[in-house]
């Protein structure tokens, strides 16, 4: 027997479900490949699953059964480093996929994720999508060029970040942050915590204060509690230039 609240939760996911054809986000990986999809199964297996914000729909060393593409919201993608010290990874809005990396090559997810605010998500089985690439050459084709650039991009970054003083990672997270998510009335449109911003520049948030109060006096950025705002982002890039900062969106 159903219980009310499960009752409830189900009602409440078909509320929220938007069909592959009424969806918005053109980037999407099942988007771009509908017309191709057609015979295929997996648009009507997959699941909405609503996330509230700050729930944690990733465990990381949870075995990987399926991934996520993010219909709507905004999303933290993280490592657990060196004496459980949280290293951000990526953010994460519409359209994206979460848990590719450990999808086909491991058997758990590498990587944890947050909900940074109310988020839906896309479920597709492993099953189902293991069953769709053996069937569908576009399709197959289509992920394998999405995972050649990530793996681009990684590697830039790696190489960039390895080269880069402490200042410089931080300006390169709030262009980074500028670049994703753009900006409302004046501030990112992401607010992140002090230590949200360190544990992505891979730095202390003593040091992201710091750095924080001396751009503010340079007046190329400003403050409100949590959120910030880029007064200049040409001089920004202009400090970072020589390290591709466009390489990483």
């Amino acid at each position: 027997m159903v219980n009310y609240t499960t009752s409830n939760a189900i009602k409440r996911r078909h509320a929220l479900a938007t069909s592959c054809d009424a969806c918005v986000n053109s980037t999407c990986l099942i988007k771009r490949n509908l017309e191709a999809l057609e015979n295929s199964e997996i648009v009507n297996q997959k699941t909405t699953i609503p996330c509230k914000k700050g729930q944690q729909f990733i465990m990381e060393g949870a075995p990987v059964n399926g991934l996520f593409f993010i219909l709507k919201g905004k999303v933290k993608v993280f490592k657990t480093g060196i004496n459980g010290r949280e290293q951000i990874v990526r953010f994460a809005k519409d359209g994206e996929i979460i848990g590719h990396r450990g999808f086909g090559t491991e058997e758990y997810y590498s990587i944890g994720a947050i909900a940074l605010e109310d988020t839906i998500l896309c479920y597709f089985s492993k099953n189902s999508l293991q069953q769709t690439l053996l069937t569908n050459p576009k399709f197959t084709y289509d992920l394998m060029l999405f995972y050649a650039n990530e793996l681009n991009r990684s590697e830039s970054k790696v190489k960039s970040i390895s080269q880069m003083t402490v200042r410089e990672r931080v300006i390169d997270t709030l262009l980074y942050i500028h670049r994703k998510f753009g900006s409302l009335k004046g501030f990112l449109n992401l607010p992140l915590s002090r230590k949200e911003y360190a544990d992505y520049a891979g730095t202390t948030e003593e040091q992201v204060i710091r750095i924080f109060s001396i751009l503010k006096k340079e007046n190329l950025i400003s403050a409100r509690g949590k959120k910030i705002g880029i007064n200049d982002v040409d001089l920004l890039k202009k400090e970072i230039n020589e390290h591709n900062f466009y390489l990483d969106s």
